[in-house]
């Protein structure tokens, strides 16, 4: 019998979610080479069979090719390579780029979930939070 993944109420407006989610860092990127397509296909089918409803991705990591594996609803920005060195943004320049490009990568028309992977500190949180959120609904100044 497979086991279930507890699920959590959200709000007040009867919207649930499952208790844990899956992260997939280690699926394209980090913690050794990325994984066999095949396989990891497989756990994501396991864990969404299991309850899970969230996967945790980003557009660092692979870099892109996680975006392009789960083609889903969430990811992240705020981290980037350059010349093979890790760079943080939160500029709207960047906000908006970085969420035009996971759009297309995903193949969706919005982001569920559109969080920061990392604090820009030389950019004030309230102007990458309010680019973010016109990212998220696809508007932007």
């Amino acid at each position: 019998m497979e086991a279930k993944v507890r699920r959590i109420k959200l709000g007040t407006q009867g919207l649930e979610a499952s208790a844990e989610g899956l992260g997939c860092m280690s699926m394209s990127a980090f913690y050794g080479p990325p994984k066999p397509e095949p396989e990891m296909i497989n756990l994501i089918h396991h864990a969404i069979n299991s309850g899970v409803t969230f996967l945790d991705t980003s557009d660092v990591y692979g870099p892109h090719a996680n975006e392009i594996l789960l083609g889903k609803l969430a990811t992240k920005f705020g981290a980037c390579f350059v010349d093979g060195k890790m760079e943080i943004g939160g500029g709207p320049a960047y906000v908006r780029a970085a969420c035009e490009a996971s759009l297309k990568r995903l193949r969706w028309d919005c982001i569920d979930l559109y969080h920061l992977h990392r604090v820009d500190t030389k950019v004030p949180i309230e102007i990458t939070i309010t680019f973010t959120v016109y990212a998220r609904i696809g508007k932007f100044f």
